[in-house]
C-alpha cells in the first residue's frame, strides 16, 4: 500500500532526528527552525537561543557545504539526503515535504526568485532559476535547468528543462 506524501500539512517526522545521532542534514534543519522559532517570541531567552542557534547554523552549513539561509521560508519535512552544494536564495519559497538532493541551486534572476510548490523533488545538480513556480508533486531531474513554470504533477528534465509528461 502506498501512501501519498501531503503537498500541503508537513510531515515534521521527515525532519527528525534521535539527540545524538550523527546526521548533518537534519542537524542544519533543526537550527534553521530553532531560529526561526526564537526569532518569533519576545523576551531574553528567546535572544540568547536565537543566537545559539545562529552559532550551530554556522558550524552545521560548513559541516554539510550547503548555502541554506537561517532565515528561509522552508515548509516543514524538508529532506536533504545529501546537503552538500545546496544553495537557496534567501527569499526563495519552498512548499512542505519536498526533497532536495545534492549540488542544487534555487536562486534567483531579473525576474524573482522561485517559489516551490509542496512535495517537489529536485534531483542532483538542478538549478531551478528566476521568478517561476514549481506546481506541487512536480519532478525536477537531475542536471536539469529550470527557467520556466513547471505545473503540478509534471517532470522538467534537460538544459534547459522541457515537460516530460504529466503524472497520473
Amino acid at each position: 500500500m502506498t501512501t501519498e506524501v501531503s503537498a500541503t500539512e508537513p510531515d515534521w517526522s521527515r525532519e527528525a532526528k534521535p539527540f545524538w545521532a550523527w546526521h548533518p542534514a537534519k542537524s542544519l534543519l533543526t537550527c534553521i527552525r530553532d531560529y526561526q522559532r526564537a526569532a518569533s517570541r519576545p523576551g531574553v531567552f528567546a535572544l540568547v537561543c536565537k543566537h545559539y542557534a545562529k552559532f550551530r547554523h554556522i558550524f552545521w552549513a560548513a559541516i554539510t557545504g550547503a548555502d541554506i539561509p537561517i532565515a528561509c521560508k522552508i515548509g516543514g519535512g524538508l529532506l536533504i539526503p545529501h546537503p552538500n552544494g545546496i544553495v537557496i536564495h534567501p527569499d526563495a519559497v519552498i512548499g512542505p515535504n519536498c526533497l532536495i538532493f545534492q549540488q542544487v541551486t534555487i536562486g534567483g534572476g531579473n525576474s524573482g526568485v522561485p517559489t516551490v510548490g509542496g512535495h517537489v523533488d529536485i534531483g542532483a545538480g538542478a538549478k531551478v532559476l528566476g521568478g517561476i513556480k514549481l506546481g506541487s508533486h512536480a519532478k525536477i531531474g537531475a542536471n536539469a535547468v529550470v527557467i520556466m513554470d513547471v505545473p503540478e504533477n509534471c517532470t522538467a528534465v534537460g538544459v534547459p528543462a522541457k515537460l516530460m509528461f504529466r503524472d497520473h
